[in-house]
């Protein structure tokens, strides 16, 4: 008998699309996997196993059903995006269970793409750290239990690695769909602007905040952005020589790279080099600004998200972040910070196609209870291991994680992938490449 665990959403769907296997067989397998695996991960906030069975038997029935790019395939949705029927709440126990009317236009669109939602994944409260614990459940890394599936997407990163199913929608704003990909063994891809619907929170973070794929393979993550773009994205004819600088600076002073990650990004320019691209070392000009920058727009984001919240529901981490983004508020909204950082990476991208960076400066941190800890605590963890992510929050530009090599514990090691507007296909046709070249083990062995 052939088992679909562990099988990409682009196998699934041709599967389910020439009548091999049904959607009800696809789902129950992957929901007896979340039974087995979940208490151990914590990737779920909430299984719709019945609904999920239900939803499954109607794609089955669907008279469009050999068209459909994902027909019958499992998905995990990010617990701060709204599933129709379901409560959506964001990490915390400041929201209610009020069902939601209507889905997202991303679930929405999954959905009509033949996708059943298996799910909806563990956040930190109000999704702001980088690493996923709370009221709600702690995400571990499938590759390492001991360690943070990463933040704030971790549950929907865990439960792709874990092989519980094979695509997971996130969203990122500072970072936080690429620094549990990176943990987590993961393709994951932030968009740039307009790509993808956005609706996150009370304004996307000051729109820094992108919906985008979670997925073992670059294939998969191409099928699940066209879905959630609307829009084809097959790859790219014959292979286009790209100018492609190689960083692993730190953008925070102070802030070191350590070994494995800087060594990661160095061995996929060098593989890249191989391939045919022209690999030149080159530093963005990362501004003296760009810390104070990230923190008063991070803080600020949430001081919106939290103010029709009771703040006596809230932990006191997320309390002193929102005070810390009420005085930051004004700043950010009349500040022209993030136009500024923009001008000063326009040149650096008009002599470079795209940016090479390790994804993180160092692995996450233990799974722990985070949101039992003080503010800055969690600030300093957060920034000590994910300093590369948040300037292309503030540009606004695509930006992405692949998986590359592994890390003295045997879990996976990553690099970045950056590049100017528009260039959400690029990177995906770059990020196909590393991965013909230095294939990577899709699914944790701990699962």
């Amino acid at each position: 008998m052939t088992s679909w665990v562990g099988r990409t959403a682009a196998e699934i769907a041709a599967a389910v699309r020439e009548k091999r296997v049904t959607p009800r067989d696809v789902v129950a397998e992957h929901l007896a996997r979340i039974e087995q695996l979940d208490g151990r991960i914590g990737a779920f906030r909430h299984v719709r196993a019945k609904g999920a069975l239900e939803e499954a038997d109607e794609v089955g029935a669907r008279p469009d059903l050999t068209e459909l790019p994902l027909a019958g395939v499992p998905v995990a949705v990010k617990d701060n995006l709204p599933v129709r029927g379901e409560a959506t709440r964001n990490g915390t126990a400041a929201t209610d269970d009020t069902p939601a009317a209507n889905d997202h236009p991303t679930v929405a669109r999954l959905r009509a793409a033949g996708a059943v939602v298996v799910g909806l994944t563990n956040v930190p409260e109000l999704c702001v750290f980088g690493t996923t614990e709370g009221v709600h459940g702690t995400a571990r890394n499938p590759w390492d239990p001991t360690r943070t599936a990463g933040g704030s997407s971790g549950g929907s990163a865990a439960a792709v690695a874990a092989g519980m199913v094979p695509i997971g929608l996130g969203n990122d704003g500072m970072g936080s769909l690429r620094i549990p990909a990176a943990n987590c063994g993961l393709v994951g891809l932030k968009p740039g602007p307009m790509t993808v619907p956005a609706g996150i929170g009370n304004g996307d973070w000051f729109g820094m905040s992108e919906n985008g794929p979670l997925a073992t393979t670059v294939e998969d993550a191409r099928l699940l952005l066209s879905v959630l773009a609307g829009a084809d994205l097959t790859p790219g004819s014959g292979q286009v020589p790209r100018k492609i600088a190689v960083s692993v600076r730190s953008p925070l002073a102070g802030v070191p790279v350590t070994r494995p990650y800087a060594a990661a990004a160095r061995e996929a320019a060098a593989v890249l080099s191989g391939a045919g691209h022209q690999i030149r070392r080159a530093d963005p000009p990362y501004p003296w600004w760009l810390a104070t920058t990230s923190l008063a727009h991070w803080t600020a984001g949430t001081a919106v998200d939290a103010q029709d919240l009771d703040p006596r529901n809230l932990t006191r981490r997320t309390r002193v972040h929102a005070a810390v983004g009420r005085r930051c508020l004004g700043a950010v909204l009349q500040g022209d910070r993030r136009e500024q950082l923009r001008r000063l990476m326009e040149p650096f991208f008009e002599e470079h196609d795209v940016l090479l960076t390790p994804a993180l400066a160092r692995r996450g941190p233990a799974a722990a209870p985070w949101h039992e800890r003080g503010w800055l605590r969690n600030v300093i963890a957060n920034t000590r291991y994910s300093p590369l992510t948040p300037p292309w929050n503030l540009t606004g530009w695509p930006a992405m994680s692949v998986p590359f090599g592994t890390l003295p514990s045997g879990a996976p090691c990553a690099v970045q992938l950056v590049g100017p507007p528009g260039y959400e296909q690029d990177l995906l046709d770059l990020a196909g490449q590393l991965e013909e070249l230095r294939p990577w083990r899709r699914t944790a062995p701990t699962a």
